[in-house]
């Protein structure tokens, strides 16, 4: 036998041998909004005065976690936990890394931690892309494509600008601590197209310094609106894999993630909204839904939707005073450990897999997200992860919840969930705090504290949280 068609076969029955054959890999989709609010999807908020349809569509081919939550209240922790599978604590990365903290040689993942596009592109031979935001390392040790990806579309740090200084075609609206003339409050140009607020008492993060968009290593100019561009080299990249190799694609979208900057076209859009600070979140979001559909529609006319599970949810809650990105019903915002801070708009479809229009109620976690990914992918779960694989719950063939508690911890602020009760510890100013307990079947929105009440409730889930504060490690930076 010829020695290349031997090779081929003794590769074919090897991949048989390992796992599934290449045309049952499934693709796998993870599309990733920044600082969305659990209120701003109008599938769980019908009221919202931004409709959302191509997000919506998501859940409604497939399946609406209302209890979805991530393992982090701010960005860099949350996808560090997301990413691995694995609590952040386990490993030291509790804080978020902004400027220039971001290119210190130890604010980034570890690189012992095991990533789910290297075990996809490593042990399964799926191509994998990320594209957009990382946050999980701005120095070489961390960068995307050493961290199992083939191809790396974006930028390292926390933010960046959607398109910078003079801020052409957009409508820009920034902090600053002081406004011309040192005053205080609103300021506006001329022509509508700036704004300046002091409601937040602190200026706009530098965002683009020491921070250029990447593709692959190299720095480049992208002339386009970074949620368009995102969203192009997302397409690109699921037309170029097409039907003929499993791919992986981490879409991380920085919208709606600060500064609000509005295209032209979707502030005229959104014109009846009459809040400037709104009607720029709306345009930012209504052009990321867009770009969803897209992503969507993409995958449907390379005929690939049947065999890829795409997943939405947002990396943590929104900062509303920040954003007006809304947490309704729920309490608290971005950074802290109420509800609005860690549960988030999450939903999933795989047709032909996950029924159509499902809702699910029990907790679940960005965790879960890897040990599902590489089984679909023919591949061991990992005694490391605390996640857990989703499809038999979806699909009824196991009952029950999939976690019987879940665990936060960012320094003296804590919170765990066991069933329907949830502690939480948010000390303010230095106070450590005392625990609080709420029932949140009952009251979601954390209005009624129970901690006097039910005191051995209290007491039993303070001890859970202390078993798994056992098992963490010391921060490696803050």
């Amino acid at each position: 036998m010829h020695s290349r068609n031997l090779c081929l076969l003794i590769g074919a029955v090897l991949l048989i041998a390992g796992g599934l054959r290449a045309s049952e890999l499934p693709n796998i989709i993870y599309i990733i909004a920044d600082d969305l609010g659990y209120g701003e999807t109008s599938i769980q908020n019908p009221e919202t005065d931004v409709p959302t349809p191509h997000i919506d569509s998501i859940a409604q081919n497939g399946v609406l976690f209302t209890d979805g939550y991530v393992s982090a209240p701010f960005c860099a922790a949350s996808r560090a936990g997301l990413i691995t599978g694995r609590y952040q604590t386990r490993f030291g990365f509790e804080f978020n890394p902004i400027g220039a903290r971001n290119e210190d040689p130890d604010a980034g993942l570890p690189t012992d931690q095991k990533t789910i596009s290297g075990r996809l592109k490593h042990e399964a031979g799926y191509t994998t892309a990320m594209i957009g935001k990382w946050h999980l390392g701005g120095t070489a040790h961390y960068n995307p494509i050493r961290r199992g990806f083939d191809q790396f579309f974006g930028f390292l740090h926390e933010g960046h600008y959607f398109r910078p200084a003079p801020y052409d075609g957009m409508t820009t609206w920034l902090r600053r601590k002081v406004l011309p003339g040192g005053k205080f409050g609103r300021w506006a140009s001329e022509d509508g197209r700036l704004f300046y607020s002091t409601h937040m008492a602190h200026n706009e993060p530098a965002y683009d310094a020491d921070n250029p968009v990447y593709r692959n290593g190299q720095p480049i100019v992208e002339p386009e609106n970074l949620t368009d561009a995102f969203t192009r080299e997302a397409v690109h990249f699921i037309k170029d894999c097409g039907d003929e190799r499993p791919f992986f694609l981490y879409l991380s979208y920085n919208a709606v993630h600060s500064p609000l900057q509005g295209d032209a076209k979707y502030m005229k859009r959104f014109a009846s909204i009459e809040n400037i600070q709104r009607r720029i979140f709306a345009a930012m979001l209504g052009q990321l839904d867009d770009g969803v559909g897209e992503v969507l529609e993409t995958v449907k006319s390379e005929g690939i939707l049947e065999n890829t599970l795409i997943v939405f949810l947002s990396d943590n809650g929104g900062p509303t005073r920040e954003l007006t990105s809304s947490n309704y019903p729920l309490r608290g915002e971005k950074g802290k450990l109420y509800e609005g801070g860690i549960r988030v708009p999450f939903m999933m479809q795989f047709p032909g897999r996950i029924e159509a229009g499902q809702i699910y109620e029990e907790p679940v976690t960005s965790l879960d997200l890897f040990p599902t990914s590489v089984k679909l992918a023919g591949l061991d779960r990992s005694e490391q992860v605390d996640g857990v694989d989703l499809m038999p719950f979806l699909s009824g063939e196991v009952g029950g919840t999939p976690h019987e508690s879940i665990f936060w911890r960012v320094g003296n602020r804590a919170a765990l969930r066991k069933g329907d009760w949830k502690i939480v510890r948010n000390p303010v100013r230095g106070n450590p705090g005392d625990w609080e307990l709420y029932q949140l079947k009952e009251d979601m929105a954390e209005e009624n504290d129970r901690a006097e009440s039910e005191r051995a409730i209290l007491k039993q889930l303070i001890g859970v949280w202390e078993d798994f504060d056992e098992e963490m490690v010391e921060p490696a930076f803050r």
